[in-house]
C-alpha cells in the first residue's frame, strides 16, 4: 500500500498516554511530522521518550491517545503501518551470533521481500553503510559503531518512508558519531525521520525541529534556532528541565 498518499502527516501522535501502574510515563503527548523532516526527540534520561517511541513503532500500546505511521493507525492497522516504519530501539535488536548477511537477509524475509528484490535491498544498505568488510563476520565481534550500522541497515531493508531512532548514537566514539550524522542527513533527504536523544549536539547537527520532552510531557515544540538561548542549547535545556522539576517539587510540598 502506498505511503500516505493522500499527503498527510507520516508521524502522528495525539494525546498518548501511558501509565505503569501508579507511574505516569508520558502523557497527553501530540505533535504531527510531514513527510522529510528530520526531528529529535529531546529530553534527558528518564523523560518518557523510549516509551513514546515504542507507542509509535507499535511495540507497546498506549494507555490513551493514538499513534499513525504514514496514515495507519499503529495498532489498528499494524501491518500497514509496519511496513512503512523502519524502528531502531535503543540497544537495538542483534542477534550476536549472526553474521550482518545473515541478520539483514533474516529480517528482509521475515519483511516478505522476494529472492531479487532482498538481493537489491541488501546490496543497497551495506554499501551505504560500508559494510562490505564485516557482512560475514559475527555481530558479537563488531564495535560499538559497526552494530550501529547493521542495525540501521536493519531498519532500512524495507525501504521504510519512516524511521524512528532510539538513542541511535550512544556509545559511539567522535569519529563514528560523525558518520552516522552523515548518513542521518543523506537519509533524511527522502525519508521522514524521528530520532530520540539527550545529546545537544545531536539536534544541532541533525535536526530541523526539536520535540522536547520532560516528565513525560511535550514542553516545546519549534526548531533548533527557537530553543537557544545565546546560542547556545544547553542553558534552555538547563532552565527548562529545572524548572519542571522545581515545579513538581513545589506541587508536592
Amino acid at each position: 500500500m502506498e505511503a500516505n498518499a493522500d499527503g498527510g502527516p507520516m508521524i502522528e501522535a495525539r494525546g498518548l498516554t501511558k501509565y505503569f501502574g501508579p507511574f505516569v510515563a508520558i502523557e497527553d503527548i501530540s505533535f504531527t511530522i510531514p513527510r522529510g523532516q528530520i526531528v529529535a526527540f529531546l529530553g534527558p534520561n528518564g523523560a518518557g521518550k523510549s516509551t513514546a517511541m515504542k507507542i509509535l513503532a507499535g511495540y507497546m500500546a498506549p494507555s490513551a491517545g493514538s499513534a499513525r505511521i504514514a496514515g495507519h493507525d499503529v495498532h489498528a492497522e499494524r501491518i500497514d503501518a509496519a511496513r512503512n516504519l523502519g524502528y531502531l530501539p535503543e540497544n537495538g535488536p542483534l542477534y550476536l551470533d549472526m553474521t550482518p548477511l545473515e541478520l539483514l537477509r533474516f529480517f528482509g524475509e521475515a519483511r516478505g521481500l522476494g529472492p531479487d528484490r532482498l538481493e537489491e535491498r541488501l546490496d543497497f544498505v551495506t554499501r551505504g553503510h560500508s559494510l562490505e568488510t564485516v557482512l560475514e563476520k559475527p555481530i558479537g565481534k563488531l564495535s560499538k559503531g559497526y552494530r550501529q550500522r547493521v542495525g540501521l541497515a536493519q531498519a532500512l531493508i524495507h525501504d521504510p518512508d519512516v524511521l524512528v531512532l532510539d538513542e541511535p548514537t550512544v556509545g559511539l566514539d567522535p569519529n563514528q558519531l560523525r558518520l552516522f550524522r552523515e548518513n542521518i542527513i543523506r537519509l533524511g533527504r527522502t525519508k521522514t525521520i524521528l530520532i530520540s536523544t539527550h545529546i545537544l549536539q545531536e539536534v544541532d547537527a541533525v535536526a530541523h525541529r526539536v520535540l522536547f520532552v520532560h516528565d513525560g510531557r511535550l514542553i516545546f515544540d519549534g526548531t533548533p534556532d527557537e530553543l537557544k538561548q545565546d546560542g547556545s542549547l544547553e542553558t534552555p535545556f538547563h532552565k527548562m528541565t529545572a524548572a519542571v522539576e522545581a515545579g513538581a517539587a513545589g506541587g508536592g510540598a
